[in-house]
């Protein structure tokens, strides 16, 4: 009997043990669909380089065309590695091959998903770089970017104005690390190309190849300098010798490279002061021994592999004897303050992708299968909000990420809000406590990189693949362009015969941000008492005092109503958003008429309204036009026409054109069509990221906003309209004209 009872005993522990006790609402199925392609969009934001005429946004340009330059090589492409523009090949290129690796689990996924052609861009966009980094077998350019001087400056890409060093590793300065992971990532992907492009898969494949003979051949970082302090590697090249040796036999079939990944097992991480493998930490852009390890297991069904990789999971879930993950008291499994979603939703793709294995006993697959879902729900929303920016109602909105906040005078501080919307980037997530700072000063929170997103696509294409989802039709990033340039101006002084004036020329370009060396702006005056005085255009002198900058003297606009005008041109200046000092320029200039009464007079002058209260501190005015180019893009030229907003980025603040009390229900840009835009024009605005100080266009807002009319614009009113866009009925009249 006691022998029986202490089998019984034994049964019930090991049964507790094999309970997940994470989850948070796990029974609740998010749009995995959506998340899946708004994780995947984010690599478009990361973009560096020449890019595509296809690309789905309009805030970001090109950036970086010189880089590779200072070597006499194109090292143009790639990603910027996070919220800097730094291209650090490590984290990028494990990146790659975890997106690679995701494909290779769940292509069925993305093509059911329709998001196979967007994930095969984001891994070709940045192959295409590796192999432009490696120009013969035993060199390979590392990184491109001083992380110092880059770290240092808060503004867009478009407009970087400082060096970009590029580094390099060879046979007498090696970096082992960083070549065999870019080895990995080339022959993963290699893989999931010979499908759609078998000649390219075949040039990947052989750089693959040479990359990893000459990590192997070398094995040593003693060259990879230039990322220490921000991707040193902490854990050696072993492991990533071991995953891309694993990576080119899954490629190959050849037995050679298995024979080599196993090979480098007496090198391998233990536990401190035993001779366990290492297991208490996660898969991330330094260790790759986790994931290696499990391929190993399926490649194998060794019982080392598999309990190697068990303990690891185990640790993350039920505990492994006493130990166990810390986990937040609404259940996510937390490794460290530094990114802790990165290091969850990671393991949970490697925990859902060994629990889809065969070789994975039911109890334990059961368990990890829970702990996946229940990491993605957290990631998604399960505790009422959403890590994932743009995913639900309530995302992070202020994340640490330069071109996305967009601020024209280089400061995190302003604006207040970001300009652009940088839809699905995984926040760092919260802290042990679930405590959680939307801030961009919170790098430990906010901040967002690739390798943040590189397991978070793998776990939702797993959900996604289980449980469905349904993404969004033609999605983009296509928003409604803000203010991009502005003309303040003030006086000076003013006397009987003459004006001293400042007017200052504004560069706040954001879709995308854009330097001009070209801006130019015109002040319009009318000089009908001049003439009437008997004095011609030639009697009246401008002067200016600002170096550098040309002022004309009165140059004709229209000669019979005696309308001319003052040119400012800063033509050769370099005025772009990327400083306080560098986004606007200030010109000083007199218009001065010959001494006597009646000779001048301000008022009548064209570019002159609203300046009599403006006083020295200046007043933003649309009466004196700027150009770039010669082409206007700001202000109103004395015929008083607009300058014409682009079709594809409507006012974000319109004025309806129809009857004042007619609305075509949902119209809320009032371009005629209810879409995606409105549907993000109302979700902006109940976020509080769009507001309406006037309160005739705030009238018109809430006319054509609230679905219900119930008198209140709110997430019922968003939730309704999302419907009709996504053509679910709703039994409202949305897109037909009401009364309101």
């Amino acid at each position: 009997m006691k022998k029986v009872l202490a089998v019984v005993l034994i049964a019930a522990m090991l049964s507790t043990l094999l309970v997940f006790k994470g989850s948070v609402s796990a029974s609740k199925n998010f749009n995995y669909g959506e998340a899946l392609q708004k994780a995947i969009i984010f690599y478009e934001f990361q973009r560096s380089g020449k890019l595509p005429e296809n690309k789905r946004d309009n805030w970001r340009g090109d950036s970086g065309l010189q880089d590779g330059a200072d070597v006499g090589l194109d090292l143009t492409g790639g990603w910027h590695d996070a919220g800097d523009h730094v291209k650090f090949n490590l984290p990028m290129a494990y990146t790659t091959t975890m997106l690679a690796w995701s494909v290779y689990e769940s292509k069925d996924a993305y093509v059911q998903s329709g998001q196979l052609p967007y994930i095969l861009d984001a891994i070709k966009w940045t192959t295409d770089y590796y192999i432009k980094c490696h120009p013969s077998p035993n060199v390979y350019y590392y990184q491109v970017g001083d992380p110092q001087k880059d770290h240092a400056w808060w503004g867009s890409p478009e407009v970087m104005q400082m060096e970009r060093p590029s580094y390099k590793v060879d046979m007498n300065n090696p970096g082992s690390t960083v070549v065999a992971e870019t080895a990995a990532a080339l022959a993963s992907s290699s893989i999931i190309f010979r499908d759609t492009d078998p000649a390219y898969a075949e040039t990947c494949l052989s750089h693959a190849k040479d990359l990893f003979t000459f990590a192997d051949t070398t094995r040593s970082d003693a060259g990879y300098k230039a990322a220490e302090g921000f991707y040193s590697s902490h854990s050696g090249f072993y492991d990533e010798l071991t995953w891309a040796a694993v990576w080119l036999y899954l490629a190959t079939e050849d037995q050679y490279y298995l024979d080599k990944a196993e090979s480098y097992e007496p090198h391998w991480e233990r536990e401190l002061g035993s001779d366990t493998i290492k297991y208490r930490w996660a898969h991330c852009w330094d260790n790759k021994l986790f994931g290696a390890m499990l391929l190993l297991a399926r490649i194998t069904n060794n019982p080392f592999y598999k309990e190697n990789i068990e303990r690891h999971l185990d640790w993350w879930t039920v505990g492994v004897g006493s130990e166990r993950i810390t986990y937040t008291p609404k259940g996510l499994a937390w490794l460290d303050g530094w990114g802790s979603l990165r290091y969850a939703t990671t393991t949970a793709f490697l925990a859902e992708v060994y629990a889809d294995w065969s070789g994975c006993s039911s109890s334990k697959a059961k368990v990890y299968h829970d702990f996946a879902k229940s990491t993605a729900d957290y990631a998604l929303g399960s505790t009422g909000r959403s890590f994932i920016v743009g995913f639900g109602d309530k995302y992070p909105q202020r994340p640490h990420h330069r071109a996305a906040h967009g601020s024209y005078i280089a400061d995190m501080d302003y604006p207040e809000q970001h300009r652009h919307i940088l839809y699905g980037a995984l926040v760092g997530g919260p802290r042990s406590d679930d405590s959680y700072v939307d801030h961009i000063i919170d790098f430990q929170s906010n901040e967002v990189a690739n390798d943040y997103n590189a397991g978070v696509v793998g776990l939702l294409a797993k959900m996604y693949q289980k449980y469905g989802g349904n993404p969004i039709p033609n999605f983009n990033a296509i928003e409604e362009v803000g203010q991009e340039y502005e003309v303040e101006a003030a006086i000076v002084a003013s006397g009987i015969s003459f004006i001293n004036l400042r007017v200052t020329l504004m560069n706040k370009t954001a879709w995308p941000p854009r330097a001009s060396d070209k801006l130019s702006a015109k002040y319009f005056v009318d000089i009908s008492e001049t003439i009437k005085a008997g004095l011609t255009p030639d009697d009246i002198r401008v002067s200016a005092s600002t170096p550098g900058v040309k002022v004309s003297g009165l140059k004709p606009w229209d000669k019979d109503k005696n309308i001319y005008y003052v040119e400012i041109d800063l033509t050769g200046i370099n005025i772009f958003p990327g400083g306080i000092n560098d986004y606007k320029r200030d010109v000083y200039f007199i218009i001065e008429a010959p001494y006597g009464e009646g000779n001048w007079d301000n008022s009548n002058d064209y570019s002159y309204k609203g300046l009599e209260d403006a006083g020295m501190n200046g007043i933003s005015t649309e009466y004196i036009p700027m150009y770039d180019g010669g082409v206007r893009v700001y202000g109103m030229e004395p015929d008083g026409l607009p300058v014409p907003t682009p079709t594809k980025t409507p006012d974000p603040s319109p004025t309806p054109t129809k009857e004042p009390n007619l609305v075509k229900l949902g119209d809320i840009n009032y371009d005629g069509t209810v879409d995606s835009i409105d549907s993000t024009l109302l979700s902006r605005y109940i976020l509080e990221v769009l507001t309406y100080t006037d309160p005739e266009s705030q009238k018109s807002f809430t006319a054509a906003a609230d679905i219900n009319n119930d008198g209140i614009v709110d997430t019922l009113d968003y939730t309704l309209l999302n419907r009709f866009v996504l053509e679910i009925p709703v039994n409202y009249p949305i897109g037909e004209m009401v009364e309101r």
